[in-house]
């Protein structure tokens, strides 16, 4: 039953992929005219080749009409040169138009990709999503410029052939128009083998880039762990996958094209033995054969590029297949129809009976109630896996809770439109994300509309200013991909000046300075002070003695909150977090006194 109903949805679905196609034309649309214009001239003057033979061989060589011979072949040449000339239009307009709707598409799953929220990212890989915006869209491009150019030429090539192949002999015609169908039923009952084998090599093709992109972004990991060749194994299993769908579509596609061949050579042979029959009871003429032979040419040329059509067809309706999985896929966070823009953003958060799960029966939160006033910081504590990091990530929304609510300044953040409930929110993290680019574009990040002077104060607040100028090309220094050409802590106070230019009242410090040296941290603590003064924080921390002036610390663990207070309150208590403070700083007496008398600033 159920792969009944698949079955039953496959033309539905084909012609919604269609309907999709067909849009994407839209914007292009005299330049589409254009090239369908230029292939019908291409395609008129392919007719003519075969009716001026017929017409020199039965009238004007006879009659040595030698004048009229010359003016016919001087004509030729001249439709010739036209032709030439709209074969070079439909070859750099049609590409062209190709390429402008190719560029339509990927603004559109460019854009469809920046809407999806952090939950498709956790379940699709990133090597996958590229193959999808480059090489399925190659395959689009080449079937939105060949296919409506191909079938276009070959209904008006086969239509008029055979309305002069009639007016001729229509019983020899009938013949010819026999075997079109055939070669047509035959090119359709093999696009459904060839449409399953070509989506199975994109799919392939997809898991060698997500492998490749895996590898790449591992590879120090892979050398440090001398795994080199375990990678290269797994690849290598991966391109023999892609090796065998490979196979499975060539294989179909070799029964394709042989098969075509078959036939369009069986067409020829029956003009040959139907014409010499009509021929010896003189019902047909010796030019006229000629003639029949010169169109069986014409005939095939529109047949192979319907054949043609069919490859490109499977293929690119594949790629687009593809392309409208990630475009109809929606959101799972997204603007309520009812949400309002949020204004005077004083910062006042509360968690009210939040529970969430990543997955169904699940919950990494249970119940969760908290209140942090505007301008407090609140610090989260425990072990790892106790939905600290998650109970962050809910405020911006980068996920909705399951069950409860969270306010901001008493507003339901499902209310708020999301551009002002992001743009309100400030999070630094301990894995800080740069973009290939140079310092001045990592920092501007924060806020693109701000000027010079802006980004140097901002990096100055984050004291990183004096780094950068120390730096080979100062500000328009490149910082390599992720970063990888400035030190961590250098990172660190990048994204730092990034916060600083973007002045949010509210700030999320996820362990931002736990893997960095002592030096380093004591100036970035200084940083995250500064930026912390004024503005509602949550921090997330395992280094306790950063947090000890936080207005109040919650203890989470895989329960729930297990304990809150001040750290003193906490100390007092001796509950969960007075044992984790000692198991930091129990065993160097004199290391905890060092470390207390710094301040409580944030990590």
């Amino acid at each position: 039953m159920a792969q009944a109903e698949r079955n039953a949805d496959a033309p539905r679905s084909t012609r919604g992929n269609l309907r999709a196609f067909a849009r994407y034309y839209r914007p292009h649309l005299r330049l589409f005219l254009l090239d369908m214009a230029c292939a019908l001239i291409v395609a008129l003057v392919d007719l003519m080749f075969p009716v001026v033979t017929r017409t020199v061989l039965d009238t004007y060589l006879p009659a040595q009409m030698y004048g009229a011979f010359f003016g016919i072949i001087a004509l030729m040449g001249a439709a010739y040169l036209l032709r030439c000339a709209m074969q070079w239009v439909i070859t750099y307009l049609g590409h062209m138009m190709g390429v402008l709707m190719e560029a339509d598409m990927r603004r559109d799953i460019f854009a469809q990709l920046q809407r999806l929220s952090f939950s498709y990212y956790d379940r699709n890989r990133t090597g996958r999503l590229m193959s999808r915006v480059t090489n399925d869209l190659f395959e689009i491009t080449e079937l939105a410029h060949h296919g409506p150019e191909d079938l276009f030429i070959s209904a008006v090539t086969l239509i008029g052939a055979f309305a002069v192949l009639f007016s001729m002999q229509w019983r020899l015609a009938l013949v010819l128009l026999v075997m079109v169908p055939a070669l047509l039923c035959f090119a359709i009952s093999q696009r459904r083998r060839m449409s399953a084998s070509s989506r199975q090599v994109k799919e392939r093709m997809a898991g060698i880039n997500a492998d490749i992109e895996s590898s790449i972004s591992g590879v120090r990991v892979a050398k440090a762990f001398t795994n080199e060749g375990y990678e290269i194994e797994k690849f290598r299993q991966g391109n023999e996958r892609f090796k065998g769908a490979k196979r499975g579509f060539y294989s179909a596609m070799a029964v394709f094209h042989s098969g075509m061949e078959l036939l369009l050579n069986l067409m020829g042979l029956l003009v040959l033995l139907f014409g010499g029959l009509l021929i010896m009871g003189g019902g047909l003429t010796l030019p006229e054969l000629v003639t029949f032979n010169l169109y069986i040419a014409t005939i095939q040329s529109p047949i192979r590029r319907l054949a043609q059509f069919v490859e490109q067809f499977n293929t690119g309706m594949a790629g687009f297949h593809r392309f409208q999985e990630v475009m109809k896929e929606t959101p799972a966070i997204q603007d309520a129809p009812d949400a309002g823009p949020l204004s005077d953003v004083k910062g006042d958060v509360q968690f009210e009976d939040v529970t969430f799960a990543y997955e169904e029966g699940r919950s990494v939160l249970s119940h969760v109630n908290l209140h942090i006033r505007a301008g407090e910081m609140l610090a989260l504590v425990g072990p790892s896996g106790g939905g600290k990091t998650t109970l962050c990530q809910l405020l911006p929304r980068f996920y909705d809770v399951r069950e409860g609510v969270i306010r901001l300044d008493g507003q339901d953040i499902r209310r708020i439109r999301l551009a002002d409930l992001r743009g309100s929110i400030g999070i630094v993290q301990q894995d800080v994300f740069l973009f290939a680019g140079t310092v001045m574009e990592n920092i501007r990040y924060g806020r693109p509309d701000a000027t010079e002077d802006e980004v140097v104060r901002a990096a100055k607040l984050a004291e990183i200013h004096e780094d950068i100028l120390q730096m080979p090309d100062g500000y328009q220094t490149m910082v390599g991909e992720r970063g990888i050409l400035l030190s961590g802590g250098q990172k660190q106070r990048v994204s730092i000046a990034r916060i600083f230019l973007k002045n949010p009242p509210i700030l999320i410090l996820d362990e931002a300075t736990s893997a960095l040296d002592t030096a380093t941290e004591v100036r970035i603590q200084r940083a995250l002070g500064r930026l912390a003064q004024g503005r509602t924080t949550l921090v997330i921390a395992h280094r306790l003695s950063t947090i000890r002036g936080a207005d109040e610390i919650v203890v989470i663990d895989e329960h729930g909150i297990e304990e809150q207070g001040t750290h003193e309150e906490l100390m007092r208590r001796g509950g969960a977090y007075r044992a984790l403070y000692e198991a930091q700083f129990g065993q160097d007496e004199p290391m905890r006194r060092d470390v207390e008398a710094k301040g409580g600033a944030p990590a």
